[in-house]
């Protein structure tokens, strides 16, 4: 299913404003009239359910899987109780269709990715370098002698388009999707 699906990722150091261009990236590309779904790589102990919680109570007693579903949405939660984690193909494999997957981290996996750059971020040595897999560069400041497209990391118009264009898809603009 996901061999047809397009992947972009979003890449960096932490600081580097990834979750705030994936965001915005996720808003200008729906905008356009695409269906998005993203996956975020979490490199720490991190929890989306609250102590006190139904279901927190369910997956501290033991449950491998917790279901939340509501009218409005739903959530699966799994625990992996020792087991490896996922690779990001078979998380990619548990989405449903859409038209784009954005991905926010997972460094060292071989979808096509930008890097966001940002003053203040844990380091300023570049990825791109070592990753053949990162296509352009997001910056907020400029990036002289680069070899690869350097987008002002505002610039979120400009970077959706690139990323329609390297996944294939369509550059429809929020205008042209009015007139269709």
């Amino acid at each position: 299913m996901f061999e047809q699906t397009p992947v972009f990722g979003v890449t960096g150091w932490k600081n580097s404003g990834k979750t705030t261009l994936v965001s915005r990236l996720v808003a200008e590309i729906t905008s356009r009239g695409f269906s998005v779904s993203t996956v975020k790589h979490a490199h720490h102990n991190f929890d989306i359910d609250q102590k006190g919680r139904d279901s927190y109570a369910h997956r501290e007693a033991g449950a491998h899987e917790v279901a939340l579903v509501s009218g409005r949405r739903w959530a699966l939660m799994h625990e992996l109780r020792g087991e490896d984690e996922p690779l990001l193909e078979d998380v990619l494999g548990k989405l449903a269709p859409c038209d784009l997957v954005i991905v926010e981290g997972y460094k060292r996996e071989s979808h096509p990715k930008i890097e966001a750059r940002r003053v203040g971020s844990k380091s300023d040595r570049p990825l791109a370098p070592d990753d053949p897999h990162i296509v352009a560069l997001a910056s907020d400041t400029s990036l002289i002698g680069e070899a690869l497209p350097v987008f002002d990391i505002d610039n979120v118009a400009e970077i959706a388009d690139f990323a329609l264009r390297h996944s294939g898809l369509p550059n429809r603009k929020t205008s042209d999707r009015a007139v269709s």
